[in-house]
């Protein structure tokens, strides 16, 4: 299935983050995840909606701060 990220972010707004196939397992363990790392930066799942018109999955996310102390 299709799914696509959107990052919510405070200062743009929303926007897409990733769009690409997901198999089932990675579908099913959205059940069991609340973060997700995409390009080195690890972001926290909010919501999804499944928009059956375009055939997707929509997952809204935040970036998390990764900074080291």
């Amino acid at each position: 299935m299709r799914v696509v990220l959107f990052v919510k972010d405070p200062e743009r707004g929303l926007s897409q983050l990733d769009d690409r196939e997901w198999d089932s397992a990675m579908i099913a363990s959205l059940e069991h995840v609340n973060y997700l790392t995409l390009h080195g930066q690890e972001y926290q799942t909010l919501e999804g909606k499944l928009n059956l018109d375009a055939g997707q999955l929509e997952l809204l996310v935040v970036r998390m701060n990764n900074k080291t102390l």
